[in-house]
């Protein structure tokens, strides 16, 4: 195991990318269905979600999910997040100060590949990112040749994370997908201060 991360035994985890460039883990089954579904109905139904619309190029667009964020040592935290957040703290073994979340309420809506803006991280911590509801497919690729591109299916209650060198080295994203699905919501915990997040 490169040493971007430091994990809690004896949880089993898959390793999808563990090199000179980064490491990127995932662990199925977290948190339990029963938690996970009760988590996604509090986000949805309990949260005020907004959309955005970003400068693209030439023009304005619309950002295809919704999105929310949270500054973990705030009052306004959603209990959710305040509940789910030891399990990811003990696993990556860091204190997170943020949490972002997305809003994917079909196939159409997405998140373009990218890397997280990790340089306004306070260390070279990881990001990590809980899934809730639908399964969607996220879509991996390195930066550099030769070219790696590799698939996972993020499914509900489970954690992927990506070291801080990851997000540097590999592009990660939500495509669409004109399969039918159903919602899902996304929550990143961040190194990063809520007043310098920006949701991608």
């Amino acid at each position: 195991m490169a040493h971007q991360l430091s994990f809690t035994l004896p949880l089993e985890f898959e390793t999808l990318v563990d090199d000179e460039l980064g490491t990127i883990v995932y662990k199925r089954g977290l948190f339990s269905p029963e938690q996970t579904a009760a988590w996604f109905d509090a986000l949805r139904n309990g949260i005020e979600w907004r959309s955005e619309r970003r400068p693209m190029y030439d023009r304005v667009v619309d950002v295809p999910r919704l999105v929310a964020s949270y500054g973990l040592q705030e009052d306004d935290v959603p209990e959710p997040i305040r509940a789910m957040r030891p399990a990811v703290e003990q696993f990556c073994r860091v204190t997170f100060l943020s949490a972002g979340l997305n809003f994917y309420r079909d196939g159409d809506d997405s998140v373009a590949p990218h890397g997280d803006h990790v340089e306004r991280a306070v260390d070279q911590s990881p990001v990590a990112l809980v899934s809730l509801g639908a399964t969607r497919r996220m879509t991996i690729r390195s930066v550099f040749k030769p070219r790696r591109i590799l698939d996972r299916d993020l499914e509900p209650g489970s954690l992927l994370v990506m070291s801080y060198a990851s997000h540097l080295n590999y592009l990660h994203g939500i495509p669409k997908t004109k399969t039918p699905v159903g919602e899902r919501i996304s929550v990143a915990f961040r190194r990063v201060p809520r007043d310098t997040l920006r949701m991608k």
